[in-house]
């Protein structure tokens, strides 16, 4: 018996390498899936840190707000909005990036992240990689508006003008490299124009300057826009997004008139990137069942004339991803320094 006991000792002290790499595998797994358990059922213990990277009062400021109060509820815990604006919105990006992934710290993520993605050569933070995405919210259209005594009157008056006199048609945006800007580069390249861009810094003035009939059209979202079309101020041509917007269901698609052509923008929620599954599963579940609210599918209409839209992580990053690689085939193909 003594000697089967010697036999057992050694050739557990001579197990082989791998075997024993298994055996600790398998035990840091069984540690980890402990762990999450263990914090699906106590988190969220204390307020929850919600950032975002534009200015107070903005689009993604009101968003931000209301659909935080609605997940304070759900969650039982404070959720406290964070304006971390700059650089059109990677300082924000940057900090939930380099914060701790145990759920207490959330990024509203908007197309832009996608565009920044495409603009800027090198970035402080992966933009796919860094993240753990959570959920789409909201997804919303431009319009293609120009002045109300224009002497276009539809997307295809102003398209064979351009081709008729090449270089004397432009069009505004709130910079270069933003979405607006992109979304007028992919018109041109689609329709084969010589048109030029006027970039401005943010604000309304583009919209300004479309109206005072110094600027041919515009893309830019309904919440500036909007105003000026019901004051019959500007005239909208058509929206970006493949279907009509139920704010404007009476303008058509730009996809009428220049087939493939699809432009949309977004908001949605992220954490940082290995943040525990169960953390992440538990936010998904919430942003759901706000983004389902009558209330808030309301909102997202009136504030940013949107569709609410939530899914998956999965299929969130996949969206991100798929719109890193459209815009950066529009700035290569616009030829658009990259920063």
């Amino acid at each position: 018996m003594m000697q089967n006991r010697l036999v057992n000792v050694r050739a557990a002290r001579w197990m082989p390498w791998w075997k024993c790499l298994r055996l600790v595998s398998l035990m840091v797994l069984a540690g980890l899936g402990w762990h999450d358990a263990l914090l699906a059922q106590t988190w969220p213990a204390r307020p929850i840190n919600f950032i975002q990277g534009f200015a107070a009062g903005g689009n993604g400021d009101v968003v931000a707000r209301m659909v935080g109060a609605e997940l304070a509820k759900g969650l039982g815990q404070p959720v406290l909005v964070e304006a971390r604006s700059g650089a059109g919105g990677n300082i924000a990006a940057n900090f939930v990036a380099k914060s701790a992934p145990d759920g207490y710290t959330l990024l509203l993520i908007t197309g832009g992240h996608a565009v920044s993605a495409a603009l800027y050569r090198q970035l402080p933070y992966e933009p796919v990689e860094d993240f753990a995405p959570l959920s789409t919210m909201v997804h919303f259209a431009f319009v293609l508006a120009t002045g109300a005594d224009s002497r276009y009157k539809s997307v295809g008056e102003l398209i064979a003008y351009a081709r008729s006199n090449p270089g004397k048609v432009s069009f505004g945006s709130a910079g270069i490299g933003s979405t607006q800007h992109l979304a007028g580069e992919l018109f041109k390249s689609m329709a084969a124009l010589d048109i030029e861009h006027i970039p401005f810094r943010g604000g309304t003035t583009p919209v300004q300057e479309v109206m005072a009939g110094r600027l041919d059209f515009l893309m830019e979202t309904l919440t500036p826009t909007l105003p000026q079309i019901r004051a019959n101020r500007l005239r909208p041509l058509a929206v970006t997004s493949r279907s009509r917007s139920p704010v404007l269901p009476e303008v058509a698609s730009l996809e009428d008139a220049l087939p493939g052509y699809e432009v949309t923008s977004w908001m949605g929620i992220a954490a940082p990137a290995r943040t525990p599954r169960a953390v992440v599963e538990r936010l998904n579940r919430e942003i759901t069942r706000v983004v389902a609210m009558p209330e808030i599918r309301e909102r997202f209409l009136s504030v940013v004339g949107g569709e609410a839209r939530a899914s998956t992580p999965e299929a969130m990053r996949e969206h991100l991803q798929s719109e890193i690689a459209k815009w950066t085939r529009v700035v290569e193909a616009a030829r658009i320094p990259r920063q």
